[in-house]
């Protein structure tokens, strides 16, 4: 089997340089400082897994009154169809793992901003609004 080369970048000030890529494996792979073990590494959750949990709360900024909670995306651009501004609300999505509501950074709620007046759907079906 021939072998793969990949370009290192970690070169200093030398530029870059074309390596097997069992080289650059095996340098990463280094040792932890004693007293602070590394996390073991888990496999990445497949993308329609991941999808399916996630729920979004919307709250409106000014009269802090939640317009939607434990919405799906969809239901979530639906309920940000009736938003004036993207600065007038805000958006959470439910992290399991933590069981908290995680606030979007503006660029993640631009996002699914951005989705609106694409359905064609005043209302979606699995939406539950809170008015």
């Amino acid at each position: 089997m021939a072998n793969v080369w990949v370009l290192d970048t970690e070169t200093k000030g030398t530029g870059a340089n074309v390596v097997p890529l069992e080289r650059l494996l095996r340098k990463r792979g280094g040792e932890s400082v004693p007293g602070f073990p590394l996390p073991a590494l888990r496999p990445p959750e497949s993308p329609a897994k991941r999808s399916a949990q996630r729920e979004f709360k919307v709250v409106d900024i000014m009269t802090r009154r939640v317009l939607g909670e434990g919405l799906d995306a969809r239901g979530a651009v639906d309920v940000l169809e009736d938003v004036r501004s993207i600065v007038d609300v805000t958006v959470h999505v439910w992290e399991p793992q933590s069981e908290r509501w995680r606030m979007l950074t503006f660029g993640e709620t631009r996002l699914l901003w951005e989705y609106r007046g694409r359905s064609g759907l005043t209302q979606h079906a699995g939406a539950s609004t809170i008015g």
